[in-house]
């Protein structure tokens, strides 16, 4: 187990709705994994440019939090969809302080229960969010954007054996469904 699995410019993800947590991790515990942490709490700080450029632009700049884990992130995605970058800050606090000071401003802050599994060189991450359901996400991170289509198809190979379709695909942030559950 190791963090090279969140490492590269590029991530291929596919998030699924979970009809059932409990079968779902069922069929996880008949597959060869690692555990990299279960039931961690990730509390999510989503920024933005007063005039909201950045969501304009189709990008995020969020700084997680995820205990009890004790691992704290800086995360940017966009402006292609499997454009993602993250990387380690050692003081979360400095990280605000800096952001606020280049004129960011909190736009959404979120938490959602989740746990990593690794499954050969990919990740899947098990995550409940309060109000809206449980989802799996198999994903890799890489530099080598032409290995992006292949990824794709292998991924979906591995949600099939957890008995996943096309119908219970994903395709919104959490930090959309989010927005979208308190705004109604």
């Amino acid at each position: 187990m190791t963090s090279d699995h969140f490492q590269g410019r590029y991530e291929v993800e596919l998030k699924y709705r979970l009809h059932s947590k409990s079968d779902f991790l069922n069929t996880l515990s008949q597959i060869p994994h690692e555990v990299m942490h279960q039931d961690n709490v990730e509390t999510d700080w989503y920024f933005d440019r007063p005039d909201g450029s950045l969501h304009a632009e189709n990008k995020s700049l969020c700084i997680r939090t995820v205990e009890p884990s004790n691992i704290q992130l800086w995360i940017v995605k966009g402006p292609e969809p499997d454009r993602c970058e993250a990387t380690n800050i050692a003081d979360f606090s400095n990280a605000l302080s800096m952001l606020d000071t280049m004129g960011f401003e909190v736009v959404l802050k979120a938490q959602k229960t989740r746990s990593i599994y690794f499954v050969e060189e990919f990740h899947i991450t098990v995550d409940s969010l309060e109000g809206i359901g449980d989802f799996a996400e198999f994903a890799i991170m890489t530099d080598d954007e032409s290995k992006l289509p292949v990824y794709r198809s292998q991924l979906e190979a591995l949600a099939q054996q957890f008995g996943l379709t096309d119908d219970a695909l994903q395709t919104k942030s959490y930090k959309q469904m989010f927005v979208e559950s308190r705004a109604s």
